[in-house]
């Protein structure tokens, strides 16, 4: 597990491969096949887009993840949600849409995913 810690600001993209937590602010995009866990002085402008994300601080953006999204009481997120499955902790800030389930995973990687080039035209 990699760890960002509290003092570490970072201005762009994040991917990764396994897990890492961030205890500090980032302001870009985080992308990747692993988990994610947002620590509870932790501020996020930016989408993220993992197999699973605990959240305990701020997120202002969407989050689309393959598995489980928890948010815990200490978090703030302000964005659209899509997941597989979803949960609220009592004390926890949401403001913003949720999609729930298989079907909404699959859909949301449908739509991010390039579009097909067009047929060439026969000659």
């Amino acid at each position: 597990m990699n760890l960002l810690v509290q003092d570490v600001e970072i201005v762009g993209n994040i991917t990764f491969k396994d897990g890492l937590t961030i205890e500090g602010r980032v302001e870009g995009e985080i992308t990747s096949p692993g988990d994610l866990t947002i620590g509870e002085h932790a501020l996020i402008k930016g989408d993220i887009k993992t197999r699973s994300v605990i959240v305990h601080g701020r997120v202002e953006g969407n989050i689309t993840v393959q598995e489980r999204c928890d948010a815990r009481a200490t978090s703030v997120i302000v964005g659209d949600i899509t997941a597989g499955t979803f949960a609220v902790a009592e004390g926890a800030t949401f403001s913003g849409r949720s999609r729930v389930g298989k079907a909404a995973v699959a859909a949301a990687a449908a739509a991010s995913s390039p579009p097909a080039a067009p047929a060439s035209p026969k000659a």
